[in-house]
Order: C-alpha cells, then sequence, then structure tokens
C-alpha cells in the first residue's frame, strides 16, 4: 500500500452512525468523505446531524470554526452509485441486515478499484461472511465504531479470515490517527464488546422480567456497584433494542449456546415496536 492514510472515504449508509463517522474523519484527517443513502431524505438528515456535532463541538471549544469550515468542504453527498467517485476506503454502516450488506459489497466490488479497502462497521456479523460476497477478501476488514463515533473513543477492528496482516495494519494505524483506541478481535460472532457486552443487556433484561428488581435499580446497581458510566437496561434503550436483539440472535445462533438466547422481554418490547429511546419507550419511557 503505497499511502499512509486514505486520501478518499466513502461511507455507505447516511443513518447516525454514519453521520458520526462523516464528521470525525472530516474533522481528524485531511481525507475527503463522501456519504452514500440510496434515501435523499436520509442524506438531509445526516447534513443536520453533520450540523449538530459541529455547533456543539464549537460551544465546547474542541474545534475552530475555520477548521469546521475546512471539514464541510471535505464532505459531499451521492444518492445513486453510478456517481460513485473513486475512494481509497469504503466503510458500511447500513442496516444489521447479512444479506443486505452483501447485496451492497457485491455491488460495490464492481465498482470501485481492486485497490480500494472495504470495511464494515457491523457489530456482530461475520466479517468473512459479508466479504465473500466480493473478490477482495485480502482486503475486506471490520471497523466497530461505537455511538456516537465521533466522540467515543473506542474503535474495534476485526480482520476476516482471508485479512492481509497489510489491511489490519493500515486500517489500524488510520483508526489511531483519528484519535481512537484501537483493540482488535478475531472474527467469531459478536466479537469481544457486542459478545460481552450483551450478554448483560439481556442478562439485566431476565432481571427485570423475573421480577428480580425495577429497572431504575438494576441500571443504579450497575452504575454504583460496578461504576459503569449507564446502566445496562438505560443503555439497550439507547442502542436500540431491535439492535440488541438481532446481535443476541446472531450470538446464538453462531454459538448454539442456550446462554445467549435472547430474552422474551426484548422480543415482546420489539414486537410492539417499543424499541428504545428512538421510538419513545423501551424499558424506560421517554418525553417525545
Amino acid at each position: 500500500m503505497t499511502k499512509s492514510f486514505p486520501s478518499s472515504v466513502l461511507i455507505a449508509g447516511a443513518g447516525f452512525m454514519g453521520s458520526a463517522i462523516a464528521y470525525l474523519i472530516t474533522t481528524k484527517s485531511s481525507a475527503k468523505v463522501c456519504l452514500y443513502d440510496k434515501f435523499p431524505a436520509a442524506l438531509e438528515k445526516a447534513q443536520l446531524a453533520y450540523e449538530q456535532f459541529g455547533s456543539k463541538a464549537l460551544e465546547k471549544n474542541l474545534i475552530t470554526k475555520a477548521e469546521l469550515s475546512k471539514a464541510k468542504g471535505g464532505l459531499t453527498t451521492i444518492d445513486d452509485l453510478n456517481k460513485l467517485p473513486v475512494c481509497d476506503l469504503v466503510i458500511e454502516a447500513i442496516v444489521e441486515n447479512l444479506s443486505i450488506k452483501k447485496e451492497l459489497f457485491k455491488v460495490l466490488d464492481e465498482k470501485c478499484p481492486k485497490s480500494t479497502i472495504f470495511a464494515s462497521n457491523t457489530s456482530s456479523l461475520s466479517i468473512t461472511a459479508i466479504a465473500s460476497a466480493t473478490k477482495r477478501s485480502d482486503k475486506f476488514i471490520g471497523m466497530h465504531f461505537f455511538s456516537p463515533a465521533h466522540i467515543m473513543k473506542l474503535l474495534e477492528v476485526i480482520p476476516a479470515i482471508d485479512t492481509s496482516s497489510q489491511t489490519t495494519k493500515y486500517i489500524s494505524d488510520f483508526g489511531a490517527s483519528l484519535g481512537k483506541v484501537v483493540i482488535t478481535s478475531k472474527d467469531f460472532p459478536g466479537f469481544v464488546t457486542s459478545r460481552l457486552g450483551m450478554v448483560l443487556l439481556n442478562e439485566a433484561a431476565f432481571a427485570l422480567m423475573e421480577g428480580l428488581s425495577s429497572a431504575e435499580e438494576i441500571d443504579q446497581g450497575m452504575m454504583l456497584g460496578y461504576n459503569h458510566p449507564m446502566g445496562p437496561l438505560a443503555l439497550a434503550d439507547f442502542i436500540g433494542l431491535d439492535i440488541c436483539l438481532s446481535i443476541m440472535e446472531t450470538l446464538h445462533s453462531g454459538f448454539g449456546d442456550s446462554k445467549y438466547r435472547p430474552c422474551p422481554l426484548i422480543r415482546q418490547l420489539v414486537s410492539a415496536g417499543h424499541l428504545g429511546r428512538k421510538t419513545g419507550k423501551g424499558f424506560y419511557s421517554y418525553g417525545k
């Protein structure tokens, strides 16, 4: 690889995560960023989120007006992959669905130069399985950012079975240049963070379902007794109960171990459309 860091990055998916990654890269590197989403409304929402990130950073003196203006100048958007610019790195941040991710990467594989590195922001799905949709498995890797991506310090890097050591180093070094603390994980269901974190969230849901204690007291117990900054049930609401359920299902099917079985209460809440903060109700109720 001739470049130490990418000069151009495509971010596929303009949800909250994609918007935050776009803000992170434009403000912490010299790379030009193109944000793609097939829904124009999602791109409009992403640009509003970008503006909000910038405004909050200005208020906290984390960035100057000149720096923010320069960062904004490095961001473009597209809603059609036929308009795809040449890029050194693709970071996918779309819905947590294996077949949809594979479908996207199959298209990108045909349109991007062979030198382009592909990365998925999946929190639990097999990187090797996603990479199988492409002809560049040596240049395919997991980049698991944490929400909000421009604030959280951790980046989990997951090499697939065929990922080259050069690709792993390139992505790890790039992550560090963005100010992240980088950890690596083998490509097993849930990796390190989702595997450990979701088990706690799931067990907290079982404790609530069984009437062991109230949601507030379960969260207080982990915050005050274990020094967690946020209780597991509040964190589940923040992440989204649909996402938590999806990850638990991935762990359960991937390992075949009953300890990863999703809590029925989570299933019930998801079935009712109570997904947490984004819908106004989950384990807690939120004013909208």
